[in-house]
């Protein structure tokens, strides 16, 4: 089991920054590949950036030049750095760890285990 807990979200003003941050525990190889995903009132969850298990990043178009993943495995952290903010950007953001084969980076059923979420409100 893996255990992940995010810490970080809060209000902004649009053009603002925050910093979101993924704690694991647990069996946490499972950390080697990893995923935001964020989830607005009304909307389906959907993928943000995705950690590979050989580091390599991807994004949603969306967030691409504006947001960036990163991860420390010394620390079983993952992180968000959201810069340039929008309020379309409102929503609760998810970390998710423990990749299944045959599902792509931005498809939920990729991931086994899920934090509890963030809330980040931009005005």
């Amino acid at each position: 089991q893996v255990q992940l807990v995010e810490s970080g979200g809060g209000s902004v003003q649009a053009g603002g920054s925050l910093r979101l941050s993924c704690a694991a525990s647990g069996y946490t190889y499972s950390i080697y590949c990893m995923a935001w995903f964020r989830e607005a009132p009304g909307k389906e969850r959907e993928g943000v950036a995705a950690i590979a298990s050989d580091g390599g990043t991807t994004y949603a178009d969306s967030v691409k030049g504006r947001f960036t993943a990163s991860r420390d495995i010394t620390k079983n952290y993952m992180y968000l750095q959201m810069n340039s903010l929008k309020p379309e950007d409102t929503a609760i953001y998810y970390c998710a760890a423990g990749c299944r084969i045959g599902a792509s980076w931005y498809e939920i059923k990729r991931y086994t285990y899920w934090g509890q979420g963030t809330q980040v409100t931009v005005s």
